[in-house]
């Protein structure tokens, strides 16, 4: 009986210790929070201007949150209110406060209280204040825990949210580029300013097939590009994946390189261009690029640099119809002898007209190609050494190349 008197009055004691201590923290609240606020501003640069946390933000903030300490150190038991920690993280990331400065702040607060009533503890030294003390340090850590914890949660959600808005922000401004309508009176290099692109660099569009329904095949292609400092922007439709990609002098190499490690399905890439008003034509050519690669295959193909092959590509139907026109009867062909004709025929056009430079690319006898290129002579009618006949032979080939259906 005596023993369970004497663990009373001991409980009692603790009870009354604590809550002095409390009172007193209440009571000092006031300059707690501007030495906390003072500490922050000093050890965390961040926090050192206004121009990321408003100085009367971190202090509000300071407030509350201590506030709510203090108070949560009276019952351990009832559930801390929560809103003060969450409502801080969903406006430190709105306002792209590091996470780690966000949560550095809780520290010095926690700490710098803990410090405070240690101090009075041992100042004052009533009965039970050591047993009290050690109560309250339980209590706080866990308070400051789970504040950290629901701040952290919320911080995160909000960036989550912000990177979904940015995203889909940026998507619409390369929507813009690609279909060159202006966005309320802003043209293409006001767009082009808005998606951080360099303009003073060379532009390519890429433009890749989706793995599946909206799944890009082109997969982490932008963070793989910023890594070796070059800036892209980008689309996803349920079929395409596109961007517009800036390259300066000597990152061409580095850009196919890259798209060849992330590709996962057929890729297209235009030639390079420097106006982004020209935008709507490189997608046509980054396109017409996928088109010509065998359908199920994986692979990257850059669109032909000769304005003949974009002239070509910006009328299909036309093409087609040239196509047909000056080289129909060798398109009859059986297919063995029609791919004979037409290799040679390409070979001829792209080693500058030598029948010696075209059999060593195709690996044959240089009278070989001069009997294929006679054969061509004889079914189309027209001549290789007369110029306008070997334009249109030249325009005709370049259509076959790009219009055949490879799918």
């Amino acid at each position: 009986m005596v023993d369970r008197i004497n663990t009373d009055q001991v409980g009692r004691v603790r009870e009354a210790a604590l809550a002095e201590l409390i009172t007193w923290a209440g009571q000092q609240l006031p300059r707690l929070i501007d030495d906390v606020c003072a500490a922050v501003c000093e050890r965390i640069s961040l926090y050192r201007g206004d121009d990321v946390v408003p100085r009367e933000d971190l202090h509000r903030s300071i407030a509350l949150n201590l506030g709510f300490m203090v108070s949560g150190l009276g019952d351990p038991g009832v559930s801390p209110d929560l809103a003060a920690p969450s409502e801080t993280g969903r406006r430190r990331a709105r306002q792209r406060a590091p996470l780690p400065e966000v949560l550095q702040v809780y520290r010095i607060g926690c700490s710098m209280l803990f410090d405070a009533l240690m101090a009075h503890a041992r100042r004052d030294d009533w009965p039970g204040t050591t047993d009290a003390l050690l109560d309250a340090a339980s209590t706080l850590w866990r308070l400051a825990d789970e504040h950290a914890l629901v701040l952290t949660e919320a911080y995160r959600a909000a960036t989550a949210e912000l990177v979904a808005v940015q995203q889909r922000r940026r998507s619409a401004l390369v929507e813009a580029l690609f279909t060159g309508r202006p966005v309320r009176d802003a043209g293409p290099w006001e767009v082009g300013k808005l998606l951080g692109l360099p303009l003073d660099t060379k532009l390519v569009v890429v433009a890749a097939e989706t793995c599946g329904l909206a799944e890009e095949s082109l997969i982490g292609v932008e963070r793989a590009l910023a890594e070796q400092g070059i800036v892209s922007a980008w689309q996803l439709t349920p079929a395409m994946q596109a961007g517009v990609v800036a390259m300066r002098d000597g990152q061409s190499a580095t850009v196919l390189t890259t798209l060849r490690a992330t590709a996962g399905a057929r890729t297209g890439v235009s030639p390079s261009y420097v106006s982004l008003a020209d935008t709507p034509r490189a997608l046509h050519l980054a396109r017409t690029a996928l088109a010509e690669i065998p359908a199920g295959e994986t692979g990257v193909r850059v669109f032909s640099n000769s304005p003949l092959a974009a002239l070509v590509a910006l009328d299909p139907d036309e093409g087609r119809r040239l196509a047909e026109e000056v080289l129909g009867p060798v398109v009859s062909l059986p297919q063995e002898d029609r791919d004979a004709l037409l290799d040679t025929l390409h070979a001829f056009l792209h080693q500058g007209g030598s029948a010696d430079r075209a059999a060593r690319v195709l690996h044959c006898h240089p009278n070989t190609v001069r009997y294929r290129l006679n054969r061509i002579r004889e079914l189309t009618g027209r001549s290789l050494s007369e110029p306008l006949a070997l334009a249109e032979l030249a325009t005709a080939a370049q259509a076959i190349r790009m219009t055949t259906d490879r799918s």
